[in-house]
């Protein structure tokens, strides 16, 4: 038997407010665009930066807590898995998308006063704020 994982970690930046619809059944889901960017010098000593851009899907009542507490410009810090599917565009044409399927959010950003506070719903998502300092506990 052989063993195998599908893991992901992220942490980024959301590009856009995530868009939030519903399956023909009737189960929410959310999707958003979270961007990872690395920076290092070049033999010359210029600062290089690339940045990626994943595609974060989150279903159910995680769906409903991205819908409330994340927007534009959140930090945030993702787990889940790497899923890969295909679909026919419009045109007929078959497409291919790799996502990131979430199982876990959690808020990187300072508090706000003004900013929801999780309730007893996102806490059974395992969605908390993050502590205050810079440090990440992992």
């Amino acid at each position: 038997m052989s063993r195998t994982l599908n893991k992901v970690m992220l942490i980024g930046n959301v590009g856009k407010d995530p868009d939030v619809n519903f399956t023909p059944s009737g189960v929410k889901v959310a999707q958003l665009r979270l961007a990872t960017s690395e920076s290092w010098k070049d033999k010359d000593g210029a600062v290089q930066e690339h940045t990626d851009w994943h595609t974060i899907i989150a279903w159910r009542g995680l769906a409903d807590v991205v819908e409330k507490l994340v927007h534009r410009g959140s930090r945030i810090y993702v787990e889940g898995k790497i899923q890969s599917r295909s679909f026919e565009d419009r045109d007929g044409n078959k497409r291919y998308v790799t996502e990131i399927v979430a199982d876990n959010l959690l808020l990187l950003d300072p508090k706000k006063s003004d900013q929801p506070q999780a309730t007893g719903d996102t806490e059974q998502h395992n969605v908390a704020p993050a502590p205050e300092s810079d440090d990440i506990p992992f």
